[in-house]
């Protein structure tokens, strides 16, 4: 398991004072509210960055952070991942997974000894999530991330069962 999540992506600056526009790759973009730190992950190293202020436009958050007064500080941060420690994240309820967590999981059929392949992405759609699975057989596979196709995740173990409804193969 991962010790730190991804809650956000910074898409560009805001005016000329160090202000960026994040979009959240969070369930719950009003959490940044909540967060008093994130981590920048620059590819090389992770820098903590204090949130001094938070607001919203459109499906973006606004964030200011302490010490980053001048545009020129934040602008090469573009298209780069803010980090939160697991511990700040929201709680999860029962069969709710980070995404994090199940990316490159091993995924069985019903028949356990059959691996399946792996799930190499997930899309989120509104009504359920969607996971794409690299199938040893079939090539990329979607699976509805519903209790009708998913019989069981492991975080742990890194292990996912799930049933093949009929119609989901190629």
């Amino acid at each position: 398991m991962e010790k730190q999540l991804q809650a956000g992506v910074i898409t560009s600056t805001h005016g000329i004072r160090g202000e960026v526009k994040v979009y959240p790759t969070t369930d719950d973009p009003q959490r940044f509210k909540e967060l008093k730190k994130v981590y920048l992950d620059t590819g090389k190293e992770q820098i903590p960055l204090e949130i001094e202020q938070v607001k919203f436009f459109k499906q973006f958050a606004i964030l200011k952070f302490k010490g980053i007064d001048n545009i020129n500080d934040i602008e090469k941060y573009r298209g780069k991942s803010l980090l939160i420690d697991r511990e700040d994240a929201s709680p999860l309820a029962q069969d709710e997974y980070y995404i994090g967590d199940i990316i490159g999981m091993d995924v069985y059929t019903d028949d356990p000894a059959e691996h399946f392949g792996v799930l190499k992405d997930v899309m989120e759609t509104g009504a359920n999530d969607v996971y794409i699975i690299d199938s040893d057989r079939h090539g990329e596979v979607l699976i509805p991330a519903i209790r009708q196709c998913i019989l069981s995740v492991d975080v742990e173990k890194n292990e996912m069962r799930i049933h093949l409804m009929e119609g989901l193969l190629p």
